[in-house]
């Protein structure tokens, strides 16, 4: 039995569990993934050993055991090869905190933030292929503006699984956003074009589009997409200003191959990692950066509306390895 099983409600740890930090939550959310990475480590740099290549070698498998991706991990290895030979390192006690420090770098190439538009609205589009939790996460994106004051609208794009339009109407009702949608099976462009007047004229902070998940072809998707895409920039200049594409982390490095697939058709600018909390292979994370050089921006923390943060490099990886 767990510890969510144990506890009573009403108690002190209910009281705590509900006012957990940020970084607490996000701690929370990464227990698993922490279990399955750090415990490796510390076993191999829990005593003193002077490093030489048989360490490194010892360090490179249990990297790759952690579901970082190959492409990270020769990188770390070189960093820490780099780092003994001119004696920045020596033995394997100061091998843990120059790795986080290294993975922190590595997360930090590139802009977390979401870019706003000089001038509303901000158009974000959202894509993901179906069961990723895209409906949830773009529920959770806005209801975060709706917090910061911002003014959204939500664009029922996914017009090709009803119960898309549907959930997203539901959420728009509980959290207070606009919503553009059509009859199930309409053009999604059409969805969106209406969504882009709509949000001019309403003096709308922030414009999400929804966009289908699955076709009957990969490559009708991807053509669907990128009409959706010439639609909103014909429509408002060097728009979208983000194409978010939501990944979710229980896939780990199959989560990567979507991405770079998506990205080369419409230009993802940046990720929104769902599911953090329901696996052991949040280590993916780590890894995104490198193989397909596209930032991390948001982290969804588990199922409730507010389960959503900002990726924050330096946040993460104290959460994963402290």
């Amino acid at each position: 039995m767990g510890w969510f099983s144990k506890k009573k409600t009403g108690t002190a740890a209910d009281v705590e569990s509900k006012s957990w930090s940020p970084f607490q939550k996000l701690k929370n959310s990464l227990t698993k993934t922490r279990s399955k990475i750090t415990s490796k480590f510390k076993d191999l740099l829990s005593f003193k050993r002077n490093i030489d290549e048989g360490v490194l070698e010892e360090l490179e498998v249990v990297l790759l055991e952690s579901d970082i991706g190959v492409g990270l991990v020769t990188k770390i290895i070189q960093d820490i090869r780099d780092a003994w030979k001119s004696k920045e390192i020596e033995d394997t006690t100061g091998v843990y905190d120059f790795l986080k420090n290294d993975l922190k770098q590595s997360l930090k190439d590139g802009n977390s933030s979401i870019k706003i538009a000089p001038a509303p609205p901000t158009v974000i589009m959202v894509a993901g292929v179906n069961g990723v939790g895209k409906t949830t996460s773009i529920a959770k994106l806005a209801n975060l503006y709706i917090k910061q004051g911002k003014k959204v609208m939500l664009a029922a794009g996914d017009t090709f699984r009803a119960a898309a339009t549907e959930q997203l109407d539901i959420w728009s009702k509980r959290i207070g956003a606009d919503i553009v949608k059509h009859q199930s099976g309409a053009d999604p462009s059409a969805v969106t074009f209406d969504a882009l007047e709509a949000s001019l004229s309403r003096g709308i902070d922030i414009l999400i589009v929804d966009t289908a998940g699955r076709l009957h072809t990969h490559e009708n998707l991807m053509n669907e997409l990128t009409k959706i895409k010439r639609v909103i920039s014909k429509k408002i200049e060097n728009a979208p200003h983000e194409v978010l594409m939501v990944l979710d982390a229980t896939t780990g490095q199959n989560a990567i191959s979507q991405a770079k697939l998506f990205k080369e058709a419409v230009g993802v600018t940046g990720i929104f990692l769902s599911k953090l909390d329901g696996t052991a292979k949040g280590g993916s994370i780590l890894g995104m950066r490198k193989e397909i050089d596209v930032p991390v921006k948001y982290v969804g923390l588990g199922e409730g509306i507010d389960d959503i943060q900002e990726f924050d490099a330096d946040k993460f990886v104290d959460a994963l390895f402290d």
